[in-house]
């Protein structure tokens, strides 16, 4: 299945999702060292972000985010990807100073995606494609 959105920053990851619904800081939320989520309280404190590609509705905090998703890139602890709902400047940089593949305004918003659900996102054509849905494996 593909689905088509918005492409932001360039580039094609592929990895499972990591869905969170609130928005992530990268700022104080994200450690760029391991690339863990460490926002006390988020939905996905504890979480590793590196490899998997990240959907989440928007950023938030600081612009100094935009360095730290640099940084996740530059450590190797980026994640493959990362689909947002509406991109803003801060996670907008960061991904394009950090080479990381970026889609938002995906057709049927991010509800069209869920945890697990392996997706390949091509940030030059805009386009999110699900590659193995487990969720959907032995029904016909």
């Amino acid at each position: 299945m593909l689905i088509r959105g918005r492409s932001i920053s360039k580039g094609v990851g592929t990895g499972p999702v990591l869905k969170s619904p609130a928005p992530i800081s990268f700022l104080s939320g994200v450690d760029p060292e391991s690339g863990k989520i460490v926002e006390s309280g988020h939905p996905l404190e504890g979480e590793f972000i590196c490899g998997r590609v990240l959907v989440f509705p928007h950023g938030k905090g600081s612009t100094v985010g935009s360095y730290i998703i640099y940084a996740l890139g530059k450590n190797g602890k980026a994640p493959a990807a990362m689909i947002n709902e509406e991109a803003e400047p801060i996670i907008a940089t960061g991904a394009i100073i950090g080479s990381i593949p970026l889609v938002d305004r995906l057709e049927g918003g991010l509800s069209t995606l869920q945890d697990g659900v392996l997706v390949r996102v091509d940030g030059e054509k805009g386009t999110v494609e699900i590659i193995d849905d487990p969720s959907h494996e032995g029904t016909t």
